[in-house]
C-alpha cells in the first residue's frame, strides 16, 4: 500500500469517526432536550390554582371556614358534604349556589335584561345566606362584594401523588389523583409478568436444551415474529377473543378488565422473555453440562440445577424487560381494560394505565392548563419508572458479569 492510499485509508477513518461522533452526540442532546421539555411542561402543576381559572368561590362573612382543599370543594359540589361541621365549620347546612341558580333567588327582571344586576345581587345573596358557598365567574365580583372569597390555593404535591380520584375535567375543581392510574398500570404489567414469565422461560427451556435444531429454526422465526405485529392487532384480538372469553368465564358484567390487559400484554412480553431468556441458557458453558451429566445427573437435573441457576441474570434481566415493554404499553391496553380511572382491587376490574390515559386525553387539553401539565407529568412518572427499569437491567447484567 502506497502513501497515498495510506492518506486515503486515513481520511476515510477520520471521516468515519467524525461522523459517528457527531450522530452520537445528536441523539444524546436529542434525548437531553426531551427529558427537559417534558419536566419544564410538568413543573407548573403545582402552581395551578385549585379552583378553575377566571371564577371565584365565596362565602358568608360569618362562616369560619377560610380554606378548602381541592377535594373538599369537589366533595361539596358531588352532595357528599353538606354540612359545613364536616370541614370544620359550624354545624350548619351548605346552601350550594352556581350562577344558573341566581333565578332560583330572584326574577329575570331583578337580575336585568343584561344581567348587569348580578354582581349586587350575588352580593346580597351572600351576606344574606349563613351557609351559602357561592361560585361565579370573577368578572362579576365587585370591589364591594359583602362575603369572603376563599383564597386561591394551588395544587400540592400530595393531592397529586396521593390523590385518589382522576376527574380533569370536574368543575369547579378539577381532580389530578396519581394512584388510580398508577395502581392500574401496575396490576396490569405484573398480572402480564405473572402470565407470561412462567410460560416464556418453559418455551425457552425448550428451545436451548431440547428441541431439535429443526425445530429450532421454525420456531425461533416464528416467535421473533409476535414481535413486530402492531400492538393495536394486538389489542383487536383482545377484543374479539380474550374480553368475551373473561366475561362469560367469570359472569362479569363487561370483559374489558385489568385481567384482560394483563393477557393481552403477557402475550406482547412472550418474545422479548423467550428470545433473552434462550440466549442466556445458550451461553452456559458445555463444560458445566458435561460435568454434571457426568457426575450422573439425568437431562431435565442438569437443566433445573445447572442451567437455569446459571442463566438467573438473564431470566431476570428478560422479567424486568417484559416488565418495561408492558408498562409503556399504551393502544392494546387502551382498547382492553375499559379505561375506567378508579383505583382496582382486583384484576377482574376496569383500570387505566399511564400510557393510556396520556394517549387518550392529549389531544383534547389547552396547552398550558392544568390538566395539560398533569398529563406531562404523568410523562414524568412513566419516565422514572423507565429509568428505574433500565437501571435495573444494568445492574442485573454488571452482576452476571462480575460473577
Amino acid at each position: 500500500m502506497n502513501l497515498k492510499q495510506k492518506r486515503v485509508k486515513r481520511f476515510f477513518e477520520k471521516f468515519v469517526e467524525s461522523a459517528l461522533l457527531i450522530s452520537g452526540s445528536i441523539t444524546s442532546i436529542t434525548i437531553l432536550l426531551i427529558i427537559i421539555f417534558l419536566f419544564k411542561e410538568a413543573s407548573g402543576l403545582f402552581t395551578t390554582p385549585v379552583i378553575e381559572e377566571g371564577y371565584e368561590l365565596a362565602l358568608n362573612k360569618t362562616n369560619p371556614v377560610k380554606h378548602l382543599t381541592s377535594y373538599e370543594i369537589k366533595e361539596i359540589f358531588d352532595g357528599k358534604i353538606s354540612n359545613w361541621n364536616e370541614v370544620g365549620g359550624k354545624n350548619e347546612a351548605i346552601e350550594l349556589v352556581r350562577l344558573s341558580d341566581l333565578t332560583k333567588y330572584y326574577t329575570e327582571a331583578e337580575l336585568g335584561s343584561n344581567f348587569e344586576n348580578i354582581p349586587a345581587k350575588s352580593s346580597e345573596l351572600t351576606s344574606k345566606h349563613p351557609g351559602i358557598i357561592l361560585f361565579l365567574p370573577t368578572s362579576y365580583i365587585k370591589k364591594d362584594f359583602n362575603g369572603t372569597l376563599l383564597k386561591h390555593e394551588t395544587l400540592h404535591p400530595g393531592d397529586f401523588f396521593g390523590g385518589k380520584e382522576w376527574y380533569p375535567t370536574a368543575s369547579p375543581s378539577p381532580q389530578y389523583g396519581l394512584l388510580p392510574l398508577l395502581l392500574g398500570t401496575l396490576w396490569v404489567s405484573l398480572g402480564a409478568i405473572l402470565l407470561s414469565l412462567p410460560f416464556g422461560i418453559s418455551v425457552a427451556v425448550y428451545l436451548a436444551e431440547i428441541a431439535s435444531m429443526r425445530v429450532r429454526n421454525i420456531l425461533k422465526p416464528v416467535i421473533e415474529l409476535l414481535a413486530g405485529i402492531p400492538s393495536v392487532v394486538y389489542g383487536f384480538f383482545g377484543l374479539v377473543v380474550i374480553v368475551p372469553f373473561l366475561q362469560k368465564l367469570f359472569q362479569l358484567p363487561v370483559g374489558e378488565t385489568a385481567l384482560a390487559g394483563s393477557v393481552v400484554l403477557g402475550i406482547m412480553a412472550l418474545p422479548t422473555i423467550i428470545t433473552v431468556a434462550e440466549d442466556a441458557m445458550r451461553t452456559v458453558p458445555r463444560a458445566m453440562k458435561e460435568a454434571s451429566l457426568a457426575l450422573g445427573a439425568t437431562h431435565w437435573q442438569t437443566i433445573y440445577k445447572v442451567i437455569i441457576p446459571y442463566s438467573k441474570s438473564g431470566i431476570t434481566s428478560a422479567a424486568v424487560l417484559g416488565i418495561g415493554r408492558a408498562i409503556g404499553e399504551t393502544m392494546a391496553v387502551l382498547m382492553v381494560t375499559g379505561n375506567a380511572a378508579v383505583i382496582p382491587h382486583t384484576l377482574l376490574e376496569p383500570v387505566r394505565t399511564i400510557p393510556a390515559t396520556i394517549a387518550a386525553e392529549l389531544g383534547e387539553t389547552a396547552a398550558g392548563g392544568g390538566h395539560y401539565q398533569a398529563l406531562f407529568m404523568l410523562g414524568v412518572i412513566l419516565f422514572v419508572i423507565t429509568m428505574i427499569i433500565s437501571i435495573s437491567i444494568e445492574f442485573i447484567g454488571k452482576k452476571k458479569y462480575s460473577n
